[in-house]
């Protein structure tokens, strides 16, 4: 049997691979089973061997740069044209084809979504981009979150006939946690009902952001044929030819010629730009101030490009640009902007580098395993040199491992490097301890000299001096949800799903697995439904196991309605040894519901340390299995108000009489429910809204605003999770396909006793 490996994902075998080269003139040779391939067609797919070399490129001429956006703005779409103009391949793959470059998992394909965020790398202007393509989807929020911790840029597209969306508010908000300077891309101005200005307008009034217009469209809908440049005064417009692959484009400058209202409309924009820029930049102001003759046409194009590359660093501004990916339009000037005005390696990160210098610094961000390499751990590499076969330091784990393989990543192909240097993404294979969100270093010796460099710096800061590690942040994980029970084929099973849960959870921060404790189930614990659907694909597809799903359930909290004060004794003798402790604790509601409860111990309690971590130890165990339903205990303060122990009681017996006395006094002062609401937003016509409103208020739904933007409206709404499992079907099949939405977890809210009741009988069975 011959075999022809197309691209990743794709193989053709016998006859059919015999065809296809013959087919494409490709020149191959037999060698037993497989068939291999010299000339173009080997390298349609894969790239150019640009990771293969040993990277020495200048720091200034990285970009490290994430695409971010509601799920269906482009992302994917907009990667693939990246790819293919920088020639890193040679055709442009399509979502709905299922053959693009960066959504390569079959469940990717199949759904036509990116559920993992993918690295590439291809060169542009100079530069050395390393871009990661991440998902859209609320239930992958996680991956957006890993990716974005180590990116110096980012993209955030938008849907021009839709402005900003509500996932589009999540990662902007991700964005803004960890201070990364972004342009806006205003994707689809092809669409029917995209809006230029209504999506500019959107960008500031939902994100707080300052628009920067730098580009305007030129014609709307299916006459959109190019773009003004605002900045060089020129108009970009591509061929109409529906068969042009948008590699060829003209440019012309801007005169009264080409018409008086695209003329005035440029001029006018143009003048706001440069108010804009002189209000937002010192250094730009002063030079329109040195101006003898202030006229905003002849100020050069390099000062407002380096007036809008400082502004964006400082994210004072989001530059905005748009064009159309499907129909080729506007990516290539979209890459140049990324060179142009997003920052390199050296221009971040300073404060926490300056204490390693020149020594080997790496952030783990993400894990995926193979089959034949084992776990594959991507870095991020902020100092020093990376090199295969070399022994590295975890500094979170405190353990050393070593790199026997460093490969270059461009999506699922990988290729082996000699070395990589700062500012770059890499995989290194051999990693057995590392997971995500740990730091890695050269040796202990170099955490060492940082530490000292750390203590030196605080001291000139005047600040208290800590034995602080320093380490770059781990992932701030949401909890979990939703959750269901997962089984095995057969007991004989079991081992291989345990192997295989324990893979995918430390690929995926946001999966949580636990066996019940009374009744040895295994249970999965996830983002939302989606999220948990493709866990029980990929354990069939990946690891061949039929397991079976239970019934999604939702993730409940427990929380005290009031105030009691109660105790609890236990008194054993085990084999001849006797234990007796009595704890007496308060229990109090907290002002804030959804706090995480705490244990404190009163001042009069005198107690061994040992104890002491005993009674934290029980208060834990108290607080992850409440007494009404067994779930998790928010918002509540528990004092330890009395410990009696007879000499000889295990540290043990203190936990569990600690537990039992904070269960007592929780029943003794109530127990109420919180359930977790989402933020849910309806895109719906005129036709299905009062049939969305209608549903939504059978949901318990609180609806908020109703926007309208051009004919369809957004009804904005937050509403009760265990009223919205399955909505996406339903609402499917109330409007006949019409309307979509999107949810988002909010915050967790009290039950009213009717509501709480239901859910206690629908959880235990009776109540």
């Amino acid at each position: 049997m011959m075999t022809v490996r197309l691209a990743s994902p794709f193989r053709l075998h016998g006859k059919e691979a015999i065809k296809w080269c013959l087919f494409t003139r490709v020149k191959y040779f037999s060698c037993k089973k497989h068939l291999w391939m010299t000339g173009y067609a080997a390298s349609s797919r894969y790239y150019s061997g640009q990771a293969n070399v040993d990277d020495g490129t200048d720091l200034s001429k990285i970009r490290n740069i994430g695409i971010m956006a509601h799920i269906d703005a482009g992302k994917t779409t907009t990667t693939e044209r990246m790819l293919y103009y920088s020639g890193s391949t040679r055709h442009m793959g399509d979502v709905d084809d299922g053959d693009t470059v960066t959504d390569y998992m079959p469940q990717e394909r199949e759904r036509g979504i990116t559920i993992t965020s993918a690295a590439v790398t291809f060169f542009w202007a100079g530069c050395r981009m390393n871009l990661i393509d991440t998902p859209g989807h609320v239930d992958f929020t996680v991956e957006v979150e890993r990716a974005l911790r180590v990116l110096d840029g980012a993209v955030a597209v938008f849907d021009a006939s839709a402005g900003v969306e509500a996932q589009t508010l999540t990662v902007w908000r991700q964005a803004d946690r960890y201070k990364i300077p972004r342009l806006a891309f205003l994707n689809k101005m092809d669409k029917a009902k995209a809006s230029f200005d209504m999506s500019v307008s959107s960008i500031q009034d939902k994100l707080h952001a300052t628009p920067l217009l730098i580009q305007l469209p030129i014609g709307h809908y299916q006459d959109f044929v190019g773009i003004i440049d605002l900045v060089t005064m020129e108009t970009i417009t591509w061929t109409p030819n529906k068969a042009a692959d948008g590699k060829n484009y003209t440019r012309t400058p801007l005169s009264k010629d080409l018409g008086s209202a695209i003329w005035e409309r440029a001029v006018e924009a143009r003048n706001k730009l440069v108010d804009q820029l002189a209000d937002l930049d010192d250094e730009f102001a002063d030079v329109i101030l040195s101006m003898e003759e202030y006229d905003p046409l002849t100020v050069s194009s390099t000062q407002i490009e380096s007036a809008i590359r400082r502004v964006t660093l400082s994210q004072s501004a989001v530059p905005v640009l748009c064009g159309s990916a499907l129909k080729n339009k506007g990516v290539q000037l979209l890459m140049d902007a990324i060179a142009t005005y997003l920052p390199s390696p050296n221009e971040r990160h300073h404060d926490f580098l300056q204490l390693y210098n020149n020594e080997l610094c790496a952030y783990a961000f993400k894990i995926i395993h193979d089959k034949q390499r084992g776990p594959l751990v991507f870095l991020r590499i902020y100092s020093g040199t990376l090199k295969p076969q070399t022994s590295i330091y975890n500094a979170n784990r405190n353990c050393t491992e070593r790199i026997s393989r460093l490969l270059g990543v461009f999506a699922d192909d990988f290729r082996e490097l000699r070395s990589l240097s700062a500012g770059n993404i890499a995989v290194a294979v051999g990693l057995k301890e590392t997971i995500t969100g740990d730091t890695l270093l050269g040796s202990t010796s170099v955490l060492n000299a940082a530490k000292r460099r750390l203590k030196r710096q605080q001291k000139h800061e005047g600040k208290k001096d800590g034995d602080q590690v320093p380490v770059l942040a781990g992932l701030d994980v949401p909890e979990p949800v939703f959750f269901c029970t997962i089984e095995a084929p057969s007991q004989a099973y079991q081992p291989a799903l345990d192997h295989a849960l324990d893979c995918l959870q430390r690929e995926d921060p946001s999966l949580k697995v636990k066996v019940d404790p009374d009744t040895g189930q295994t249970i999965l614990s996830g983002m939302g439904e989606l999220h948990l659907e493709i866990i029980h694909d990929r354990i069939k597809k990946e690891y061949k196991l039929e397991t079976d799903l239970g019934p999604l359930q939702i993730s409940y909290r427990e929380t005290t309605a009031g105030s009691a004060v109660e105790s609890a004794t236990i008194d054993k003798i085990i084999v001849g040894r006797h234990h007796q402790v009595t704890v007496t604790v308060e229990v109090e509601p907290m002002a804030d519901k959804e706090s995480l409860s705490k244990l404190t111990v009163a001042e009069n309690v005198t107690v061994l340390p040992e104890f002491i971590e005993a009674l934290q130890s029980g208060a834990e165990s108290a607080f992850q299995q409440g007494p009404l339903i067994s779930f998790p205990v928010l918002g509540t303060s528990v004092t330890i108000m009395d410990v009696k122990i007879v000499p000889g009681t295990s540290t043990a017996m203190v936990a569990a009489c600690t537990s039992q006395s904070i269960h007592s006094a929780l029943k003794a002062a109530g127990v109420q429910i919180l359930e977790p609401t989402m933020n849910v937003e309806i895109t719906t016509d005129d036709e299905g809204m009062q049939l969305v409103l209608y549903d939504l208020s059978r949901r318990r739904a609180d609806v908020s605003n109703i926007e309208t933007r051009q004919d369809t409206r957004v009804v904005i709404a937050r509403t009760p999770l265990p009223e919205m499992l399955g909505y996406a079907t339903a609402l499917r099949s109330l409007t006949s396909g019409r309307a979509t939405c999107s949810l988002e977890f909010s915050n967790y809210e009290l039950m009213n006793q009717a509501e709480q009741t239901k859910a206690i009988e629908r959880i235990t069975g009776f109540y």
